[in-house]
């Protein structure tokens, strides 16, 4: 495409004008896929724009998925905008019906969630029902929750699941550009929610007690907006954050004006303790703890508590759609929390869980397959090389994920996550599991390699 072409089709010759022109050419078809567009430096220079702006409305397309920069043919046209796919998390493994064993989504063990028929029978007779007033969090849900926060929350809201939470706090704390400091490797779907909003992801690297502060205060330097982490229960690697650590991260964001994000994602069914930092920063710490895995995915609900403004903000963005939480699944909620037979149930689940990850990691340490963490649903497996070990698991009728999703930037060394939530009680079955996983890893390996 010639430069001085585009320039005459182009009235306003702000970022956003240049990006509105161009999208309006691709969707009446003047501008077709596979065209080459003219280079950034060409077009500024036919503006009278500075190159800066030409790449900051090249960057919106690329965000929609209308360009894509190719090093070989420049920039070209992919065709008209569309809505930004979740890529890393719907690339997790599409094996074919065939496979017998999916170590792919940690999702929970149906035969270990509470019923809900009682629950959603009690709630159902609820007061306030069906009143278009809108309610961020029920007094019952508010009650139930409210003894186990780890710290006196400021404000609180109750969303429909925890990447929701995540997600609309990061969207309303950062602007397109902004950088957010997120912990390395981490959840894909936390990644895809990230990029999406057109934040810049700062890489803050983890051991088994968590965010090393090294990293952190690295990461700090770029003064991003919010660091994200998930203080137990890490998915994929199954950190959990001790006391310590947690001091040392809080003293090097002590002088900084960053939003903390606690994502609690399995909630109750960590065994590990939970160690916030919204006691020593309540009015710039919120905390999402998800109900999902331990009380059942379709009650889909999470509850955000902390700093008055952030939990503030989301209220509002929510109030330009669904606008609160179901009353009903929010007092279904409350009654499980309140139900002594249930928590015997998730105090069951959680021990079941923990042992199931166990007796995995122990089957693959005495191959020589070395896992790390010591909480959550999956285990982090280090193997030799990625694809080759997707493809040795698919063979076997095995479908688990690729650890390169759960990372921002290509790593050198490769890891599989296998979810562990599902996985069979049968010590026979679970020993020959274990000879499959350590065939594909392809030699002896350790979790720090």
């Amino acid at each position: 495409m010639d430069a001085a072409w585009l320039a005459q089709r182009i009235a306003d010759p702000s970022a956003r004008g240049i990006a509105a022109a161009l999208t309006d050419l691709i969707r009446q078809g003047t501008v077709t896929a596979q065209t080459r567009l003219p280079t950034v430096r060409g077009l500024a220079r036919e503006l009278g724009v500075s190159s800066g702006t030409v790449a900051e409305a090249w960057a919106e397309l690329r965000k929609h998925g209308m360009i894509k920069t190719d090093r070989r043919r420049g920039t070209v046209v992919l065709g008209p905008p569309n809505v930004p796919r979740p890529i890393r998390y719907e690339r997790l493994g599409h094996w074919g019906d065939r496979l017998a064993i999916d170590l792919t989504i940690a999702s929970p063990d149906t035969a270990l969630l509470p019923p809900l028929e009682s629950a959603l029978i009690a709630a159902s007779r609820a007061e306030g029902l069906n009143d278009y007033a809108r309610e961020t969090i029920t007094p019952r849900l508010r009650a139930a929750v409210e003894p186990s926060w780890p710290f006196p929350a400021r404000s609180w809201l109750a969303v429909g699941g925890g990447y929701e939470g995540v997600q609309l706090l990061c969207q309303t704390t950062a602007l397109p550009g902004d950088r957010i400091a997120i912990e390395e490797p981490t959840g894909a779907r936390l990644l895809d929610i990230l990029e999406t909003i057109g934040v810049q992801l700062i890489p803050v690297a983890c051991d088994e007690d968590g965010p090393l502060p090294g990293s952190l205060a690295e990461a700090l330097r770029a003064r991003p907006v919010a660091f994200v982490y998930q203080p137990r229960g890490q998915s994929p690697c199954g950190h959990a954050v001790t006391p310590e650590r947690s001091t040392e991260l809080a003293d090097l964001l002590e002088p900084a004006k960053t939003l903390i994000v606690e994502d609690d994602g399995i909630g109750e069914l960590s065994v590990s303790p939970m160690v916030s930092m919204g006691a020593r920063f309540p009015d710039r710490t919120v905390l999402v703890r998800s109900y999902s895995k331990s009380h059942g995915p379709d009650l889909r609900i999470a509850v955000i508590g902390g700093a008055a403004d952030a939990v503030e903000r989301v209220r509002v963005l929510r109030s330009f759609g669904t606008g609160w939480t179901s009353r009903i699944l929010q007092d279904a909620l409350a009654h499980l929390l309140g139900d002594a037979a249930v928590r015997e149930g998730v105090a069951h689940a959680r021990q079941v869980y923990a042992d199931r990850r166990a007796r995995l990691a122990a089957e693959l340490a005495t191959r020589g397959v070395r896992t790390g963490g010591r909480d959550g649903l999956a285990l982090w497996v280090p193997v030799r090389d990625e694809a080759a070990a997707l493809v040795t698991l698919a063979a076997h009728g095995i479908s688990v994920a690729p650890g390169s999703r759960y990372v921002i930037d290509p790593v050198p060394h490769h890891h599989l996550r296998l979810a562990t939530a599902r996985l069979t009680d049968d010590p026979e079955e679970l020993s020959a599991l274990a000879d499959v996983i350590a065939l594909a890893a392809g030699r002896r390996l350790s979790a720090s390699t």
